[in-house]
């Protein structure tokens, strides 16, 4: 009997033993919950809740005022810049792996809710590309396709900047054209039945780092290897203002072809709207004093000069691309904030601010949208 209480004692101990563990397990289990769901809400759905609040602006037509006519074609466009993908010399592993699948996340996500149909890049896409190897390059080239994969039916295009292919001093033949191999690898190609075409057959994507022109039947984009006008006369920065000259010839003549024909001969036409300019410096001024918005550089930063051909072009080639291009917009990267400024005439500049958690701590992306029938803009600035 006595060997009966004392087994019964020890079930009745054990018992009361498991309770503890089960609840220590209980507890340990809705943490695992908690956090598990505190990384999937931190690490993938808010891209979704931030980016679902962004919309493409509306864009006025004739066809919209008049109530007439069918809806005119419109080109839904998406810039980003600066997104400096880390290299294998400065890019520590883990710093890497956080930044790309912010970017990667980012991107994915704009893609999928937003379904822009042309993505440009304006400039320093890679960290690392003025000094980079050739292994290096290839190993950073795979992991911008990664990261930035789109469907085939979306363009993605991008221009140089000054950590791709070096400043003026560090730039050279080899280091565009391996550029030019990885994001302008053809000649013309087609995109909803509107031809994007570079300028002319007569001018291949050669060493000078050319402008590049991509064009549909009432639009055109001149994007621009801005780190190639120095000025100095240099090879490579004579043969892009070279290409810049007979760019400006070829819009000119489209734009004045009914009143001085005979002055154009047979050089191919192009839209005779005015161009859109893409680059990676911004044109010349003094500083980001006038510049406003979340996106604007901060406070302490506002107020530092701009060095020509370092911060921002010179006044002389600024000059030049407003005077041969008449564009009617442009877009730039380089300063990592955004900002708009009025040139000449009244030429909108906007700045884009840095796609990298890196260089800000809200990374951002602009979306245009235009009606290229009749050549009619519309910028929604995005601030997430």
């Amino acid at each position: 009997m006595a060997a009966e209480d004392t087994a019964s004692t020890r079930l009745g101990a054990g018992r009361q033993h498991l309770r503890p563990l089960k609840r220590r397990g209980l507890v340990l289990l809705r943490l695992t919950a908690i956090v598990l769901a505190v990384l999937l809400f931190c690490e993938f759905l808010i891209y979704y809740l931030v980016i679902f609040r962004c919309s493409w602006p509306a864009v006025k037509t004739p066809a919209d005022a008049g109530g007439l006519g069918t809806p005119e074609p419109v080109l839904r466009a998406m810039f980003l810049a600066d997104t400096h993908l880390l290299g294998a010399v400065r890019g520590h592993w883990l710093d890497k792996l956080r930044r790309e699948w912010q970017m990667e996340r980012a991107f994915q996500t704009a893609l999928w809710l937003l379904q822009p149909e042309v993505v440009f890049i304006l400039g320093d896409v890679f960290d690392e590309g003025k000094w980079s190897s050739s292994q290096a390059w290839a190993d950073d080239v795979g992991r911008f396709w990664k990261i930035f994969r789109h469907p085939p039916h979306v363009q993605l295009r991008a221009v140089a900047g000054n950590h791709d292919i070096g400043f003026h001093y560090q730039m050279n033949t080899y280091k565009i054209k391996r550029f030019e191999k990885v994001f302008n690898p053809e000649r013309l190609f087609s995109w909803k039945g509107i031809n994007f075409c570079v300028p002319g057959t007569q001018l291949p994507a050669d060493s000078t780092g050319g402008p590049w022109l991509i064009s549909c039947p009432c639009l055109s984009f001149v994007m621009v290897n801005s780190v190639a006008l120095e000025g100095d006369g240099c090879d490579i920065c004579s043969g892009a203002e070279a290409e810049l000259l007979e760019i400006s010839h070829r819009l000119n003549c489209s734009r004045e072809q009914e009143h001085r024909p005979q002055e154009c001969g047979d050089r191919q036409r192009l839209p005779a709207s005015a161009p859109i300019l893409l680059q990676h410096f911004p044109l010349y001024r003094r500083n980001d004093a006038n510049c406003s918005g979340e996106d604007a550089a901060p406070p302490d930063e506002k107020y530092t000069p701009f060095k020509e051909r370092y911060d921002a072009l010179s006044q002389e080639a600024s000059r030049k691309l407003l005077w041969w291009l008449r564009p009617r917009l442009v877009l730039s990267g380089h300063t990592h904030s955004a900002c708009e400024v009025l040139h000449g005439a009244g030429v909108l500049e906007v700045s884009v601010p840095s796609f990298s958690w890196r260089n800000r701590n809200n990374p951002s992306f602009i979306m245009h949208q235009v009606a290229w029938k009749t050549a009619v803009s519309c910028l929604f600035l995005d601030d997430h």
